[in-house]
């Protein structure tokens, strides 16, 4: 797979900054702790910008919940993870949508399975999560569902890549019965080309949901290579991995520059593929995001 390149003719090529117009689309991932760089975000972002929240540990709903509110009141637009393997049965389920919906205003949600190994109650897929119906009863309008674009190994190694587009499939045929407008938020990589590819592939089989994708914000080497790891990212992490093996270049920071004009690229030359925005992961922390982000946006 080829990384996508520019043609005389086309429309990003008559851009004078594709990807700062790319850009201006973005939503950012935090956990409920780093809540308290709301004022950094609030200082670096346009109001209603999404922030997703997401919950690493089941433990801290409360903690979610009033990172919700915060973003609501600063501006900012929440966007919970509600992962289903967190969630004990309907009734659980029932009780923190209707805090999220009803304290904190939240009317987006991403609605996933949850990398846990072992559910902690009656549900372990997102699925199964929507077709209680308890979403649209809280006043949920917006839905965003998990994507792979260099797929899952966990559940590849047991079911299939197959398994993965018809769960695609089941949940966006759900949305569209239900009215509710939906996305995907990919997992993150590291270069375009696994994207093109695989947002081809989901047109062909009839999946049409705008899609978000997952971008490691500026970090060291070392830590997206922990990252990495940590989340089974797949082919596209060659190159950070390959860094790695050089001790010297550990704590170089890198950029996701490169990526973001690629997907500019696609995001305005292929608009069949609907490549909407980057979903930005600080994982090299909020102040190296930032100063590589804010001129970003501006210039």
């Amino acid at each position: 797979m080829n990384a996508p390149h520019f043609h005389a003719d086309a429309k990003s090529h008559l851009m004078a900054n594709p990807s700062r117009e790319f850009l201006k689309n973005l939503s950012l991932e935090i956990t409920a702790r780093q809540i308290e760089k709301l004022p950094v975000l609030q200082e670096h972002l346009p109001k209603g910008t999404p922030i997703f929240i997401a919950l690493i540990d089941p433990a801290d709903q409360a903690g979610q919940l009033a990172a919700a509110g915060a973003l609501r009141k600063a501006g900012l637009e929440p966007v919970p993870h509600v992962p289903a393997r967190f969630v004990l049965d309907e009734s659980d389920l029932k009780n923190r949508i209707a805090a999220l919906a009803g304290e904190a205003g939240v009317t987006q949600m991403l609605v996933l399975g949850g990398g846990a190994p072992t559910p902690m109650g009656k549900f372990d897929a997102a699925i199964q999560l929507l077709r209680t119906d308890v979403f649209q009863k809280n006043g949920v309008t917006r839905i965003g569902i998990a994507g792979h674009p260099e797929g899952n190994a966990d559940i590849t190694k047991v079911h299939g890549e197959a398994v993965l587009l018809k769960a695609l499939g089941e949940k966006q045929a759900w949305l569209k019965a239900n009215n509710i407008s939906g996305f995907i938020a990919t997992q993150f990589l590291f270069e375009a080309a696994p994207v093109a590819y695989w947002a081809s592939m989901l047109r062909d089989n009839g999946i049409d949901l705008p899609i978000h994708v997952g971008i490691p914000g500026p970090a060291t080497i070392k830590t997206l290579v922990k990252y990495a790891a940590m989340c089974g990212v797949g082919n596209s992490a060659r190159f950070i991995r390959k860094q790695a093996l050089n001790i010297t270049k550990l704590l170089t920071v890198n950029t996701p520059d490169e990526f973001i004009e690629q997907l500019a690229v696609l995001h305005f030359d292929r608009p069949e593929l609907g490549i909407m925005g980057p979903h930005l992961y600080p994982f090299g922390g909020f102040d190296k995001m930032f100063e590589w982000l804010t001129p970003k946006l501006k210039g």
